[in-house]
């Protein structure tokens, strides 16, 4: 018999629900209720599996809370788990996204907001700051998208520790391949329209939503950015536009499918995902509006299987 977990955070709390055999899931009571979840990650790396979940506490802030019995009951650490040292003057806002990493057994990545990159080495429950990353040139012309200044990717190298890539909204693609320590701006090819011609290309600035690696070719990478959706087969080195046979290349997220190459999948902020056949890849993106879409906005909803008509789509 084998069980299936799933963890479903959102901004009323964390979901969690269970599938026996393949199964039907069956969805537990609701965990962390009035208590917004914008990051959940299950490690499966040690002999028991532990979950982890940044939490925003209205009073008390952000935090990161760990489980060792798949939900049953929760930890925190004794101080704070993500702070920002003191010199910084920076204040956590928000943990976007939790990594455990492929290569390094205790080793958990976390992305936050303000654009900032952690580390842990206890399996998740107390961080430090990536102070390569906080210290680039760039970070004070970072500028805010529409849900934060938020360094929501995090992509490990799944053999090399020393190889990582994260992606800030509005910051781009940045990559390290001394874990950590230095990093640069890798979004050659990432098309900025917003910006005057001739200056459409900028080394950072570009606005990427999310960056997904295939799991057989760790130097291929896809990104969802806010005009586009692009592949790169060098980890990020150069990036081509694949966005064109889409019914509209505007969206949130974006996965690999696992079992069915050469097609694509996108979808809109507001739109139902479609499956389109792409001729230039062997790999399959996928795209789904599970990323907080930016504050205030509405639900998903409409657009199935044809291009969509929605001014804030038709127009890009």
């Amino acid at each position: 018999m084998s069980d299936t977990l799933l963890a479903i955070g959102t901004r009323k709390g964390l979901f969690l629900a269970r599938s026996a055999d393949g199964g039907p899931f069956e969805i537990e009571p609701i965990q962390f209720s009035t208590v917004a979840v914008p990051s959940v990650a299950i490690d499966t790396r040690g002999t028991t599996p532990r979950l982890l979940a940044g939490i925003e506490y209205g009073h008390f802030g952000p935090s990161v809370m760990y489980s060792d019995d798949l939900g049953r009951t929760w930890g925190e650490a004794d101080k704070p788990p993500i702070a920002f040292p003191e010199k910084t003057e920076a204040t956590l806002t928000r943990v976007w996204q939790l990594t455990p990493s492929p290569s390094e057994p205790d080793v958990v990545w976390a992305g936050v907001e303000p654009g900032a990159l952690f580390r842990s080495q206890d399996r998740g429950v107390t961080y430090e700051l990536v102070e390569g990353l906080w210290e680039h040139p760039h970070r004070p012309q970072w500028q805010p998208g529409g849900g934060g200044l938020c360094l929501h990717t995090i992509i490990p190298h799944p053999s090399d520790p020393k190889i990582i890539g994260v992606a800030i909204s509005t910051g781009g693609f940045y990559r390290s391949t001394d874990g950590g320590l230095s990093w640069e701006a890798a979004n050659q090819g990432i098309r900025a329209p917003f910006m005057p011609e001739g200056q459409q290309y900028p080394e950072f600035g570009q606005c990427v939503h999310k960056v997904a690696m295939h799991p057989s070719r760790p130097d291929r990478l896809f990104l969802q950015h806010h005009f586009g959706v692009y592949r790169s087969d060098d980890f990020g080195g150069a990036w081509h536009d694949i966005g064109s046979p889409l019914p509209s290349d505007f969206g949130f997220p974006i996965v690999v499918h696992p079992s069915r190459p050469g097609r694509t999948r996108s979808t809109c902020c507001r739109c139902t995902p479609t499956w389109t056949a792409h001729p230039s890849t062997t790999t399959t993106a996928s795209t789904a509006a599970t990323m907080p879409a930016p504050r205030g906005s509405p639900s998903i909803e409409g657009c199935r299987r044809s291009p969509c008509t929605r001014p804030s789509c038709a127009t890009r």
